[in-house]
């Protein structure tokens, strides 16, 4: 029996530990590392509250130490995704009537788990299946995720209250239905937060969910369903499984019951899937809600009055954390000629501090790229440089396979704006720069404008007020989340909500109340407490 409004206060974002020498926190992490990799995990899908296990094992190792083994994940077809939207579907009418604070405190107790109890465990999955540092991990799979879910939930106890008024005589209200139907929720390796947000999301508003995330983050996922099971969550909510992609794609997009889809990935597989969705638009009971974020091409404009050494560190981090392979990352400077010389100066010292190696060894900066086909990717780009009229490389442009996918941070120097570098997503730790003359700088931004088809993140700097407010206004549709002197990385839920537009997605802002709506279907309700008994009104009467 529901007789109380329940209020789920705004919650304060998670404290980012340290890991410092000396720390709690640094002797846990290193514990919980080791014992993650004194033993081969056996990793099933989880399927209507059943591990699934197909024997068709697929092994997993870390990308910066390819010779351990860190366990097994069993692969699924398309037998497993029928089973998971049956599961899904067969769990929907009781998930969609639970009481809301009963569905809150599953998501709540989530993330007090994963604060406490899974913190460490979580931190060392990331690092050694997603190849973070400390740091990197810590911001991710463990604060990051756990604002998701705690703000998610402040986020829809605010929709839930939002009610038309009523006048006289009428009583207006709003139900906020989950969607007739299951959502897919599709998920990257880059990013354990997101793997654990894209389902949760719509999980939150009633909605089941087939979750299908990338083969180089099982790991880690495998990990937060162990959370959310010991949370509560009823069988069927959440379905994981390790299909392969065109499979599951194939399956959902053709389905009756197909409502939504969640996803963070590549542009051209967001295009493709949204076409597959138009294709089949008459199946469907109503028009799924397609949300996604595909990635970017993320710029730094440095005016002439920018301070060098903020724009140093803000391309150190924002280019080179987690080796570059970040939606965010910045990936192309415009550096004005007046500072060029001491910015390039200033960053490849720094660049020479940088130490590269496995997660174990927390002094390492950087660490490896995900996998061998990213590896091959990349070292096409920096080997084409190494024969380009157009471009050169100024720092790193080194590279080595033989322990792990490693790649120093590089840094390409272009005398051409349009260069290859300058405008395709690379997704690694490649920087390309581009030194233009000081009195263009308002040309320029036309050029930053145009250069991507993405518009995700962008930063500029600068000291001059009027020149910050020209270039907010003139790059109002190069970014959707837009930094004034600081790298163009870090959003934090609550505090900077994250998406893109043109190719860079749906901008449906995850970690705020904007993405929930998504995942929601409005019903309003009048009733008449005295109702009128003929149609006539007076103003038919005669004079």
């Amino acid at each position: 029996m529901n007789n109380a409004y329940f209020h789920f206060a705004e919650p304060k974002n998670e404290t980012v530990l340290s890991y410092a020498p000396g720390t709690h926190e640094r002797k846990a992490l290193h514990q919980a590392v080791s014992e993650l990799k004194s033993h081969a995990r056996d990793i099933p899908m989880y399927i209507g509250g059943k591990e699934i296990r197909t024997g068709k094992k697929k092994e997993i190792h870390p990308p910066h130490e390819t010779a351990h083994l860190l366990g097994h994940f069993h692969e699924g077809d398309a037998s497993h995704v029928h089973q998971a939207i049956d599961a899904a579907m067969a769990a929907h009418e009781s998930w969609a009537a639970m009481p809301w604070e009963h569905r809150a405190s599953i998501f709540i107790k989530a993330a007090d788990l994963l604060a406490t109890k899974y913190r460490f465990k979580m931190n060392a999955a990331t690092m050694l299946g997603q190849s973070k540092n400390a740091f990197q991990a810590e911001i991710d799979s463990a604060c990051e995720l756990i604002d998701f879910l705690r703000f998610n939930v402040h986020f829809l106890s605010q929709v839930y209250n939002q009610q038309p008024i009523s006048t006289q005589g009428f009583h207006n209200r709003m139900e906020y239905r989950p969607l007739e139907g299951f959502v897919l929720a599709v998920t990257p390796f880059n990013f354990s937060a997101i793997g654990g947000n894209l389902p949760t999301a719509p999980a939150m508003c009633g909605n089941t969910v087939v979750w299908k995330c990338a083969n180089t983050q099982i790991y880690s996922a495998s990990v937060f369903m162990e959370i959310l099971i010991e949370a509560g969550l009823p069988h069927g909510v959440i379905n994981l499984v390790y299909a392969p992609g065109p499979v599951i794609g194939e399956i959902c997009y053709k389905h009756h019951d197909f409502a939504g889809v969640h996803f963070t990935g590549s542009t051209g597989v967001f295009q493709s899937m949204w076409k597959s969705i138009g294709e089949n638009i008459a199946r469907y009971k109503s028009y799924p809600r397609i949300v996604g974020e595909t990635g970017g091409k993320d710029f730094v404009f440095v005016h002439p009055t920018a301070n060098a050494d903020a724009v140093v560190a803000g391309l150190a981090r924002g280019a080179f954390e987690y080796q570059g392979q970040k939606c965010s990352a910045a990936s192309r400077a415009y550096l004005p000629s007046n500072l060029a010389d001491e910015i390039k100066e200033k960053l490849l010292a720094e660049l020479k501090t940088m130490k590269m190696g496995i997660v174990d060894d927390f002094t390492n900066f950087i660490n490896a790229v995900i996998d061998e086909k990213s590896f091959d990717n990349l070292v096409k780009y920096i080997d084409a440089v190494k024969g380009s009229d157009e471009a050169k490389i100024i720092a790193g442009g080194r590279y080595d396979k033989t322990l792990g996918y490693y790649i120093e941070p590089t840094v390409i120097e272009t005398t051409d704006p349009t260069y290859v570098t300058m405008c395709e997503e690379l997704f690694g730790p490649i920087l390309t720069i581009h030194v233009y003359e000081s009195d263009n700088w308002i040309q320029m931004l036309d050029v930053v404008d145009t250069t991507s088809p993405y518009a995700l993140t962008g930063a500029i700097f600068a000291q001059d007020r009027y020149a910050i407010d020209f270039m907010t206004k003139k790059l109002v549709n190069a970014a959707g989340n837009f930094y004034i002197n600081d790298k163009p990385t870090g959003a934090v839920v609550g505090q900077q909500p994250f998406g893109g537009a043109r190719a860079s997605g749906t901008n449906d802002k995850a970690g705020s109340i904007l993405n929930l709506y998504r995942w929601l279907s409005a019903r309003t309700i009048k009733e008449t407490f005295v109702p009128v008994t003929n149609y006539r009104y007076s103003f038919h009467e005669a004079d």
